[in-house]
C-alpha cells in the first residue's frame, strides 16, 4: 500500500480508501442491501492486512449504524492511532430528519450535536478527518466555518473536508475561513467517475491550485462500469440515489461497452479498467472512495 498526504496537510493517508456507506443494518429504512455487522467487518479485516487504514463513513449511513460498525471494527481489529477515521454531518441521523423534526444542515446547533453523536456512536474521542456532506443554503456560510472551527479547536476533530457542492460554493467558503483566521478544508469529497466527470472542469483545477486533497467517491459509477450495460445487481434494482444519477443506460451504454471491450481484451475485471481512467493525480478505490 502506498501512503500519501491529503493535499497539503500533514494528514498522512492510505492511498485506497474503504468507504463504509454499504455498511448498517438494512432494515433501518436508508439502504436495503447494507451489509449488517457480521457481514461487513470481515471486510475491515481485509482492509487491515491490504494496509488500508484510511476508513469514510457519515451519520447519515443507515442512520449512524454504519459508525456503529466502524466503531466495532475499530475495537476488534486495530489501536485508533493506526487509522485515520472519517465521518460526515448535513443530513440527520434518524428516518425524516430535517427542519422541525431533527437537527440537520450545518448550523452551529447542527454541527455540535451531531459531531458529540458521531463521536459516541463511533466509540471515539475524535475523528481525523470531518466532513460537509452538503452545502447548506440556509446557514451562513461563516457561522458553519466558525462551528467547524471549534470543533478543531476542541479537539473532536483533527482536519475538516467538504463534500458534493459547486466550486463556487466551495471557494467561497475558504475564503470566509481566510478572512477570519478559522480551520480551513483539507479535502474535498466528490463524486466522480467515467460516467459523471463534472469535476473537470472547475473543481479539480481549484483544488490543485489550493493544495487541497479530492477522494472522489462512486469511482465505479454506482457499479455500472463495473458490469455490461443492461446487467442488475441487488443494488442497482433498489438504489433512490444511484439510479437518479445514472438511470439513462442508452447514454452511458457507449462508455459502458467501451470499457467491457478493453477488460475483455486485457482479460482483467471492468472495475480495474475504470479505476485506470481518472486524472493522473487520482489513486485507486475500495467500495466507495477514491483519493487524489
Amino acid at each position: 500500500m502506498k501512503y500519501t498526504r491529503l493535499g497539503n496537510s500533514g494528514l498522512q493517508v492510505s492511498s485506497i480508501a474503504l468507504g463504509c456507506m454499504s455498511f448498517g443494518d438494512p432494515t433501518s429504512g436508508h439502504l436495503p442491501w447494507s451489509l449488517p455487522k457480521d457481514d461487513a467487518l470481515p471486510f475491515f479485516r481485509q482492509a487491515l492486512e491490504l494496509g488500508i487504514t484510511f476508513w469514510d463513513t457519515a451519520n447519515v449511513y443507515s442512520y449512524g449504524d454504519s459508525e456503529r460498525i466502524v466503531g466495532e471494527a475499530l475495537r476488534q481489529f486495530a489501536n485508533r492511532d493506526e487509522i485515520v477515521l472519517a465521518t460526515k454531518a448535513h443530513f440527520g441521523d434518524t428516518p425524516g430528519s430535517g427542519p422541525g423534526l431533527r437537527v440537520a444542515g450545518l448550523s452551529r446547533r447542527a454541527i455540535m450535536q451531531q459531531i458529540d453523536a458521531s463521536l459516541a456512536r463511533l466509540g471515539t474521542d475524535y475523528v481525523d478527518l470531518y466532513q460537509i456532506h452538503r452545502f447548506d443554503p440556509e446557514t451562513p456560510i461563516e457561522e458553519t466555518m466558525e462551528a467547524l472551527h471549534d470543533v478543531v479547536k476542541a479537539g473532536k476533530a483533527r482536519y475538516i473536508g467538504a463534500s458534493a457542492m459547486w466550486t463556487w460554493q466551495f471557494a467561497n467558503m475558504q475564503h470566509a475561513a481566510d478572512l477570519h483566521g478559522w480551520t480551513r478544508f483539507v479535502s474535498m469529497q466528490d463524486q466522480y467517475s467515467l460516467l459523471y466527470r463534472e469535476e473537470e472542469r472547475e473543481m479539480f483545477g481549484l483544488l490543485a491550485h489550493q493544495g487541497v486533497g479530492s477522494i472522489p467517491y462512486s469511482p465505479l459509477a454506482k457499479g455500472r462500469v463495473a458490469r455490461p450495460a443492461g446487467e442488475h445487481t441487488r443494488r442497482s434494482s433498489d438504489d433512490p440515489v444511484g439510479n437518479s444519477f445514472f438511470a439513462d443506460t442508452e447514454r452511458d451504454r457507449p462508455v459502458i461497452d467501451a470499457v467491457q471491450k478493453i477488460s475483455e481484451a486485457r482479460n482483467v475485471s471492468m472495475a480495474q479498467i475504470a479505476m485506470v481512467n481518472r486524472p493522473r493525480f487520482c489513486a485507486a478505490s475500495m467500495r466507495g472512495a477514491a483519493l487524489c
